[in-house]
């Protein structure tokens, strides 16, 4: 008999939003979490056929001489220009995609979490069962951003948001929303979401 394939769950958010820390309570009730733009940065340094895109397409200063990403340069060639942003999105997505899916088939899980900031920006969401958005007002974003990351000002962060699908576009493309405001608790959610995707991924 094969095995069945997990339940894909993806999981996402604005910067700020707290989507780390719902992801954490998941991973307490035992979901295997898929951290996608970590994986991203670890695939550009390691997936062969990935690096060999990469080069092909912004030369061969992408990597330092013992191969590793040459993250300088393609900060100051690369992600300041927001075509290039979309080319190497185009190579590095389809990599992710591949890693993800056999990750997921390796879990033993009803379903599994795919971590990602931009699943809709992207497109990815359309490639997995459900998405959770995790929702929160902009003030607290901001601040939370503040005491996390004390380097960046307002402005910077203002920026980051700009380019992230504003909240309610995510809240209505989304299967699930968690609200991480000062008012909300956050287990209650989680816990209910999770029953819910058990029943789904058991039916």
């Amino acid at each position: 008999m094969t095995k069945q394939r997990p339940y894909l769950v993806g999981i996402t958010g604005g910067i700020g939003s707290g989507k780390s820390t719902v992801a954490k309570i998941f991973a307490i009730l035992g979901i295997p979490i898929y951290y996608a733009d970590d994986r991203a940065k670890w695939l550009m340094s390691h997936d062969s056929e990935l690096k060999k895109a990469i080069i092909e397409k912004f030369g061969r200063e992408s990597y330092s001489e013992s191969g590793e990403l040459n993250r300088s340069y393609l900060a100051a060639h690369v992600f300041a220009d927001d075509d290039k942003v979309k080319t190497i999105n185009s190579l590095v997505h389809p990599a992710v995609k591949r890693d993800f899916e056999s990750w997921a088939a390796a879990q033993n899980s009803p379903y599994v979490l795919k971590e990602a900031a931009l699943l809709f920006e992207t497109g990815s969401y359309q490639e997995l069962d459900k998405v959770i958005n995790v929702s929160a007002p902009l003030k607290i974003r901001i601040n939370r951003i503040l005491l996390r990351d004390p380097h960046r000002d307002e402005k910077q962060i203002n920026d980051i948001i700009n380019k992230q699908l504003p909240d309610e576009e995510k809240n209505s493309k989304a299967d699930y929303v968690i609200k991480n405001a000062d008012n909300k608790l956050l287990i209650p959610q989680v816990l209910a979401i999770h029953q819910e995707l058990l029943s789904l991924a058991q039916n």
